[in-house]
């Protein structure tokens, strides 16, 4: 129930009115149990509790008001306080679902979710309205959600749905466990089932568009968003997602046409400025395309993609400068992304600023990114630089992670080379040769001056010889 401050009559106002001035007036168990929701619901829980007593004294054995108490017990993690009171409510009134509810609710944030599903089962069929029931079935479903049984916890959603057709929390979580179990066909099944005695539904022909697009099949994706749109023409979600359709369709124009529509429907999001980017680039019109990512950073500089997508649009226009100007913005905005310094060592080795690129580099594999071409063009720039011994033990880190590469093994070969370990050098080449010799152009690209050295030679002639 909402209260209005305006209207001296309602019994909140009366009450904060009380409290004021310590005058104590009588309050019914209804008008009790109203003023506790508007508190709990509003997160007052001082005031709650304040209710709760002040209606216990005047109506004691009031079981909803006990039942506002556990709830109390339970914000406060006094899980047995709160099982105690509701095993004394269970004694008074075994039948009453509400008791059964609320002992879910302690088990549930126990981690006691099978027995949480069992005690709300029960609570079902105790129930006086099954017409009602949806909330008691979402809550089941919840519970299997918990337990990663999402085959249960469908079966529970679809009886909130017969309950209440127009449930679309039980709608959504029904899509989100056949996305968890890839069951997209089974998904669209479900959907298309829905929307025959729903036909305007927009959720369902919005999350039927979001099915056909995950298995590609982007023409019906696009017809359920039509109709999605045509259900509710102000659903922004329907312009977002038929744009992305659009964009796979290589309709660039149509698809900037439906994310600027979403744009006029409420305030601009990254995500449909930087995609508005992106169809403009793919245009070539380069001046809006710039235009539009520059709005995207301006509008969320958190969101990385804007960054990464500016500076790799400058990148492939050979414009490293430029791309080299945002990435540094992007550095300094958030030096713990992982993606930008990745993108900061590659455009620094593009403008051959050798130490910048290895310091990115070093950056990337500091902040846990094991890839194995972050560990090579670390040690390739180290090896310019003519840092050796860097480069040695770089791909030494490199080989635990990639114990069966050949591309390690033949660059740590001609590094051992360069640095008379000769016995060293030998080992990792015939390692190397072992596991691919067709990357034996490493050593001529890297290591030019090794090739004409006759061990070399002879190894790798050898070993081209046995792979024949």
């Amino acid at each position: 129930m909402q209260y209005s401050q305006d209207d001296e009559n309602f019994p909140l106002t009366r009450f904060e009115s009380m409290l004021k001035t310590n005058n104590i007036l009588f309050f019914d168990s209804n008008e009790f149990e109203n003023i506790i929701h508007h508190y709990l619901e509003n997160g007052k829980i001082p005031l709650s509790k304040r209710a709760i007593k002040l209606g216990l004294e005047q109506h004691p054995t009031s079981i909803n008001l006990r039942l506002f108490q556990v709830e109390i017990l339970v914000i406060e993690n006094k899980f047995k306080e709160a099982d105690d009171l509701l095993d004394r409510l269970h004694n008074i009134e075994p039948t009453n679902e509400e008791i059964f509810i609320q002992k879910a609710n302690v088990l549930s944030k126990q981690d006691k979710h099978q027995q949480a599903i069992d005690t709300l089962l029960i609570a079902i069929e105790l129930s006086h309205t099954p017409e009602d029931d949806a909330d008691l079935y979402a809550l089941v479903g919840m519970e299997y959600l918990f337990l990663d049984k999402f085959e249960n916890a469908i079966i529970y959603f679809k009886k909130c749905l017969e309950s209440d057709t127009s449930d679309y929390s039980a709608l959504h979580n029904i899509v989100y466990c056949y996305d968890f179990l890839n069951q997209h066909s089974e998904a669209i099944d479900y959907l298309n089932l829905y929307l025959n005695t729903n036909p305007y539904c927009e959720v369902a022909w919005h999350q039927l568009g979001r099915q056909y697009f995950t298995i590609k099949d982007y023409a019906k994706a696009n017809t359920a968003l039509d109709f999605a749109i045509i259900s509710d023409d102000t659903f922004i979600g329907a312009y977002i997602e038929k744009g992305k359709v659009l964009e796979k369709l290589e309709k660039y124009e149509e698809a900037i046409d439906n994310y600027k529509i979403s744009l006029a429907l409420d305030d601009p999001t990254s995500f449909a400025l930087l995609r508005i980017g992106q169809c403009y680039a793919k245009l070539e019109q380069e001046d809006l395309a710039i235009q539009f990512f520059k709005k995207t950073i301006h509008e969320d500089a958190l969101l990385d993609k804007g960054w990464i997508a500016i500076t790799k649009f400058y990148m492939k226009r050979l414009n490293y400068q430029k791309a080299l100007y945002y990435i540094n913005k992007a550095v300094i905005i958030d030096s713990e992304n992982v993606k930008y310094w990745k993108l900061y060592a590659a455009v620094n080795k593009r403008l051959n600023f050798l130490e910048e690129a290895e310091r990115g580099y070093k950056r990337t594999l500091d902040l846990g990114n094991y890839e194995l071409d972050t560990w090579l063009n670390r040690s390739d720039v180290l090896t310019t630089l003519g840092e050796y011994e860097a480069a040695i033990f770089n791909l030494l880190q490199a080989s635990e992670f990639y114990p069966e590469s050949a591309e390690v093994e033949f660059r740590l070969a001609g590094l051992y080379f360069t640095v008379h370990q000769s016995e060293e050098g030998r080992f990792h080449l015939k390692n190397a040769t072992r596991l691919n010799i067709d990357y034996n152009f490493i050593i001529s690209e890297l290591f030019p001056q090794l090739t004409d050295k006759p061990l070399i030679k002879a190894i790798i002639s050898e070993a081209k010889k046995t792979s024949n």
